[in-house]
């Protein structure tokens, strides 16, 4: 019974609630994080704990395979994963991949995980059954979940039409210069819990002009508030990307992927910060506005790798919001790569991570632009390296003199991630995969 407060940093999956909100005139679900969530994102939208998928007098289907399998021993981590579960099978295409997709947010210390990954492949032959049809409506029926989520679309559209409830006109709603601006937060409840929870903020997770990724003539153009799910659900990104879903795999997992935004990744200014790398290497842009109040001209473009100037230092005023995120759509004969190595595969942090652009004409570098984490203060754009493979032939031993420029740029430390000379070790490793990857792509 009941949610749990575990890590209170978004890390062990006790705390986990699913949020029900209508986009497109469709209800979607997605897992997230209570201890991370402040309470003004959840406006407009259905909160669901452990209790609002339990069945009456009865175990559901998801708690019952739980049980049988033997899946649960302390049970403080329980009812996370049974939530996560339940959002798995709201959100239909079951498969016993999809179904570990959909715990990699969720700890477990007692059991280990072969028992879970039965019970999640007992609730994915359940679902088998359903060819193609509403996954709503096929859970409720088969009595997997409690009936009422079948009046839920109508009850969110019906809330947020009424007047006093609209959430957002187009543009920013909430003017107020003494707040501090939240995002999707994850970082920040971290790093200032007990400040956060009492201050007054403003919210801007559910800006509609700060959630778009579109197309301008031969650009990328995305909202500050952009999440890593909403790239994962891009069709524009994925074509961009066709590989996206294996990098954004490596990036904490399913339920700080639903939260999380790109520009609160750069703006935290990690070292590692994945998207802070990945976007580097795209040369990309920012538009950082005043917020509250901005004035005509008063908005500027910044490229990213500007942007660091020093450990946790930005070139950017504290009442200045990144509104948009920017890069050129790359021609056809280009190749990007993304690689990070850490302690986990999920709910990890790097160890060195580094993102990879190369333009081509056949086998020659017509442009580069290379980027790292974990070997500088900041997240790194490696110039020297860039500008070293501009204008080579790709050949075994430009590898192996890459990989010596590279290590001549960075200064890294030693840390909990690891040693200095193993992040120097590690980031020629991750240069050589580049390569490696590239390779087995033609």
């Amino acid at each position: 019974m009941g949610t749990k407060i575990g890590c209170r940093e978004g890390d062990c999956g006790a705390c986990t609630v699913l949020v029900g909100s209508v986009k497109n005139q469709e209800l979607r679900y997605q897992s997230m994080t209570s201890c991370l969530m402040p309470l003004a994102n959840a406006q407009g939208k259905h909160i669901v704990t452990i209790e609002g998928i339990n069945l009456e007098n009865e175990l559901n289907p998801i708690q019952q395979a739980m049980a049988e399998e033997g899946a649960t021993q302390c049970g403080f981590c329980t009812p996370g994963f049974v939530v996560s579960l339940a959002g798995y099978c709201l959100n239909g295409d079951p498969s016993k991949e999809h179904a570990i997709a959909a715990i990699d947010g969720n700890i477990c210390r007692c059991t280990g995980y072969k028992s879970i990954l039965r019970a999640g492949e007992k609730i994915t032959g359940l679902l088998e059954e359903n060819k193609n049809g509403d996954p709503i409506k096929f859970v409720t029926g088969k009595k997997i979940l409690p009936a009422y989520f079948t009046s839920i679309k109508r009850r969110l559209e019906t809330l947020n039409s009424h007047a006093g409830f609209t959430i957002h006109d187009s543009g920013f709603t909430i003017r107020d210069s003494r707040l501090t601006t939240v995002g999707g937060g994850t970082d920040l409840y971290v790093q200032k819990h007990e400040e956060m929870v009492h201050a007054e903020n403003q919210y801007l997770f559910d800006e509609p002009v700060m959630k778009q990724i579109v197309q301008e003539d031969d650009r990328c153009v995305m909202g500050g508030n952009v999440t890593v799910t909403d790239l994962l659900d891009s069709s524009l990104i994925n074509k961009i990307f066709p590989d996206f879903r294996k990098y954004a795999k490596l990036v904490s997992s399913t339920p700080i992927r639903n939260m999380a935004t790109i520009a609160g990744n750069f703006v935290n200014a990690s070292p590692i910060g994945d998207f802070s790398i990945f976007f580097l290497a795209l040369d990309a842009n920012i538009d950082l506005t005043p917020f509250p109040s901005a004035k005509e001209g008063s908005k500027r473009a910044l490229p990213l790798r500007k942007l660091y100037k020093g450990y946790k230092q930005l070139d950017k005023q504290p009442n200045e919001i990144v509104e948009s995120i920017w890069f050129r759509i790359p021609p056809s004969d280009h190749y990007f790569n993304f690689e990070k190595v850490s302690k986990r595969t999920h709910l990890d942090i790097a160890s060195v991570n580094t993102a990879i652009y190369l333009e081509l004409r056949g086998k020659e570098i017509v442009q580069a632009r290379i980027s790292a984490g974990g070997v500088a203060p900041i997240p790194l754009f490696m110039e020297k390296t860039s500008a070293f493979l501009k204008g080579k032939k790709i050949s075994d031993s430009l590898v192996m003199e890459t990989v010596e420029v590279a290590r001549a740029e960075i200064t890294p430390i030693s840390d909990a991630r690891g040693s200095k000379e193993y992040k120097t070790f590690l980031l020629g490793q991750l240069i050589r995969a580049h390569f490696g990857e590239m390779r087995n792509k033609k």
